[in-house]
């Protein structure tokens, strides 16, 4: 999946401004934008485009201080809970739960993040 700016997505996938990264949010799709089937399996699509999207600044999940999930089924909440235990070491960063109405492309899943990210970094800062 692209992580270039275009006129489909006119924003960056991570700003890094003040020592923190701003992830935009990350859907539950595959590189061709079709929704990911199945309920882990869009929760882990979305983290990993979320990951993905974060190390165009430098960051790791390590770094990841907040998230945000919007979900189509807030039944997802126990889905959720075990993913942060397998994607995190404690302590956990915090984490915002919503349901949405519907999310872009028919996704069922989306996660965006806020990272303070250490170390020297190439990428552009806001």
């Amino acid at each position: 999946m692209s992580t270039d700016v275009t006129a489909a997505h006119p924003y960056r996938p991570a700003v890094l401004a003040g020592g923190l990264a701003f992830v935009s949010g990350a859907l539950s799709v595959d590189a061709d934008y079709v929704p990911v089937a199945g309920r882990q399996e869009a929760l882990d699509a979305a983290a990993e485009r979320m990951a993905e999207r974060l190390a165009t600044v430098g960051g790791t999940l390590a770094d990841i201080v907040k998230l945000t999930y919007y979900v189509t089924d807030l039944s997802l909440r126990e889905e959720a809970n075990r993913q942060l235990e397998r994607l995190f070491a404690e302590a956990r960063p915090a984490r915002t739960f919503v349901e949405v109405s519907r999310l872009p492309y028919g996704a069922t899943v989306e996660i965006d993040a806020i990272a303070q990210v250490r170390g020297d970094s190439t990428a552009p800062v806001a």
